[in-house]
């Protein structure tokens, strides 16, 4: 076991298989859409690998981008303050926007970002994440295509981070707790 992983909670196996399924329900999806133009956005860093497993099974055209925004720090918690570190290059009035997010937890980070989006009058807004806790939301997203709902554990590998470590891990694992 990796130093620091309590236990491996989702498999590399099954975290290929939610990412073929996700990007088969999305294709399917856009498929029915007339005069496409897909932006895939991902929220750095978290979404990082997620999203380039993912754009590679979505069978359509696609642009992406990148907002960096930040609420954890080192922590385990969200701070609730969120600030937008980087914003996209790529305009996006008039364009389908899949948002794509490692986790959502209590929603605070995503709604913010969500917010900001609309406010730049995107043709669609959908949001896709690879695991949802939805017994810590606060506010409610509206999830279009979910990988996995998970419980209260603090989760890293495969991209999600515990103090910027982790992200490397082909799977997900649950962190072990220090006293």
């Amino acid at each position: 076991m990796d130093q620091g992983i309590e236990k491996k909670f989702i498999s590399e196996q099954e975290v290929q298989s939610i990412v073929a399924r996700l990007g088969k329900e999305i294709t399917e999806y856009y498929s029915e859409k007339e005069d496409l133009n897909l932006l895939v956005i991902g929220l750095l860093r978290g979404s990082f690998v997620f999203m380039a497993d993912l754009i590679r099974v979505i069978h359509l055209p696609l642009m992406v981008d990148f907002m960096t925004v930040s609420s954890y720090g080192e922590g385990t918690e969200s701070s609730g303050n969120v600030k937008v570190v980087m914003d996209l290059d790529e305009p996006v009035e008039g364009k389908d926007i899949l948002m794509v997010e490692d986790i959502i937890d209590t929603g605070n980070t995503f709604n913010k970002v969500i917010g900001l989006i609309k406010y730049r009058r995107p043709r669609s807004l959908n949001i896709c994440t690879f695991l949802s806790k939805p017994s810590r939301r606060v506010v409610d997203i509206p999830i279009d295509f979910c990988g996995m709902e998970i419980p209260d554990e603090f989760v890293c590998g495969y991209g999600l981070d515990f103090a910027q470590k982790y992200r490397n891990l082909p799977y997900v694992g649950i962190l072990q707790q220090s006293d």
